[in-house]
Formats: structure tokens, C-alpha cells, sequence
């Protein structure tokens, strides 16, 4: 089944929830970065919530998330939309580390640090949240997240699973929320019944299915399926996107390295893709900025 979430009310309990199945999306980035496999299952994790939380946006709002630590990945940076789309990255992609407990050791990866979470919801200023990691697992540290800034109760998880070719066998996840008011009875309810049915990553593998995950979740409970929606990987970088972004730079600047008469190429940390500039379009980049006025032109002081 293709990467898909799905949307549920559970409206006896007062709570909403989103699942998404994303193998696809994270074997494409896992693709694109070719992290090793303790790196292939933090980004995966990541990349999961933040399908989770762009689920909960509208239009044309957008967030990321941004994961610093004191471990040797040092940092996982996610973006995500409204639309299930969604591209990251983790700072060290070679990092692996010995199995801990028979698990990836994400927590020892990224180390002790901080979540910020920035949203975009089409304000004048973006808003901004910040909060200490409790485990470095990132599932625990966005639900703490929701939980400590937005204060909106919150159960999070999130899987990654990789082959041994290095590839993605499985990847998903769930957010169940609290609607106000909020109902810590229920959400407590729900992680007691969470504890009770297998890992979230055997139940992906046997049948991967959104809608699947949330039946087994709320197994017995009067849930509403609201809706089904795509999620892919996908990055917003452009050549007319980067263009904008090397006029920053200034003439002097763009005009040293058109000097060289040689091709620039600037790779997205998102994707990987690398985007070419040749002296010429650099020079044509110049020709687009704003002409300063020469001296002698400048009206006389007064």
C-alpha cells in the first residue's frame, strides 16, 4: 500500500488521532543521504513525526522540527506541510551505534539537547516552541512537545525499521490528542491499551495500514474515520529558489565567483539535489540586482 494517513475522531473519549504508514518516504530520503543504519532509523522516526504534526496544519501552513544534541548526529532537521509532504535530514549520517537492549540506540545517537519546533501558520511572525528531549527516542520528545508547550495531552510513536540491504522494511506512526477540554483520563486509558498490543513496528510489518494501526489502537472504542490522504517525500528546493538565495550574497561577491569561469554547484541539504550555475547565469544574476546610484548622479545635499 502506498504511504498514506489517515484521520480519526474517537468521540466518546473526547480525542482526535492521525496514523501514517511512510516505508516509502523514508526509503527515499534514506536514498538520497545513505545514512547508516542508527542514522537511517532516527531521520526515519523524525521524518514520521513530522508527517504526524503537518497533519494537524491547514492550507498552506508548514513547520519543522529541529533536534540538537550532544550525541554524535548532533542534529536532525525535518520540514513538513500540510499535504503529507515531507524532507529532512540528519547532520551525521554516518553515525551507528551498537544495538542497546536489542533496539537502535537513537537516544545515545542524538544524546541530551532540546526539540524546537517552528511553526508556519501564515502570521506575521512564526511561532516557536521550545523544550528540553526526555528520552532523545523522538516520539517521547514530541508528545512532550505537545504535551509541555501547546498544552494539548498527547500519546506519540513512531517507527523505523530497516532491511539488511539498507533499505526501509517498514516506517509509520500515531499522534492521539486530547480535545479540549482536555481528557488525561482517556489519553492515560489509551497508553495503558497501547502497552498491551504488540510494538508498534510488528504491527506495521504484518499489515500496513493506517486505518489498521488505528483499529488495533482503539480496538472496541466507537472511532470515526475522517479521512485518507497521500504522504511523499518532497522538497521545495528549485534553481529559481536557490537563484534568489545567491543574490543574498551581493554583486561583489557573485561577480568573484563568476571571475573563476567555472560551473558552482550547490547541493539542498534536504534532498541532496544539486543545483549548477554557470559563469554566465551568475553574471545574469548580477545584471537582476538592484543598480546603486553613482555619485556624481546623487542629488546635491541640501
Amino acid at each position: 500500500m502506498p504511504d498514506h494517513l489517515t484521520r480519526a475522531l474517537v468521540p466518546s473519549a473526547n480525542l482526535r488521532a492521525v496514523a501514517c504508514i511512510t516505508t516509502d518516504t523514508v526509503a527515499e530520503a534514506c536514498r538520497r543521504h545513505q545514512p547508516a543504519p542508527t542514522a537511517a532509523v532516527a531521520l526515519g522516526r523524525a521524518l514520521t513525526a513530522g508527517v504526524l504534526l503537518g497533519a494537524l496544519l491547514k492550507g498552506r501552513q508548514r513547520l519543522a522540527l529541529k533536534f540538537e544534541g550532544s550525541g554524535p548526529l548532533e542534529k536532525i532537521v525535518v520540514q513538513a506541510d500540510a499535504h503529507g509532504g515531507v524532507h529532512g535530514y540528519v547532520a551525521h549520517p554516518d553515525v551507528d551505534l551498537p544495538l542497546r537492549h536489542d533496539r537502535f540506540d537513537v537516544a545515545g545517537a542524538l544524546g541530551a539537547g532540546v526539540l524546537t519546533v517552528t511553526k508556519d501558520l501564515l502570521l506575521k511572525t512564526p511561532y516557536q516552541g521550545v523544550v528540553h528531549l526526555v528520552s532523545a527516542e523522538i516520539g517521547e520528545d514530541v508528545a512532550y512537545y505537545l504535551t509541555e508547550s501547546e498544552q494539548i495531552p498527547s500519546a506519540v510513536g513512531v517507527t523505523t525499521i530497516p532491511d539488511a540491504q539498507g533499505g526501509v522494511m517498514v516506517a509509520g506512526g500515531f499522534l492521539i490528542q486530547s480535545l479540549p477540554p482536555a481528557n488525561m483520563d482517556a489519553i492515560d486509558a489509551v497508553l495503558q491499551r497501547i502497552q498491551t498490543i504488540p510494538p508498534l513496528g510488528r504491527i506495521l510489518q504484518d499489515a500496513p495500514s493506517a486505518q489498521g494501526l488505528l483499529e488495533r489502537i482503539f480496538h472496541g472504542m466507537d472511532m470515526e474515520i475522517l479521512d485518507t490522504s497521500p504522504v511523499a517525500f518532497r522538497c521545495s528546493c528549485s534553481e529559481q529558489r536557490i537563484a534568489q538565495a545567491l543574490k543574498t550574497l551581493g554583486r561583489d561577491a557573485l561577480l568573484r565567483l563568476a571571475a573563476d569561469e567555472e560551473t558552482i554547484a550547490i547541493r539542498c541539504e534536504f534532498c541532496g539535489e544539486e543545483h549548477r550555475f554557470s559563469a554566465h547565469q551568475l553574471r545574469e544574476l548580477v545584471h537582476q540586482l538592484p543598480q546603486h546610484p553613482h555619485p556624481e548622479s546623487e542629488p546635491p545635499a541640501a
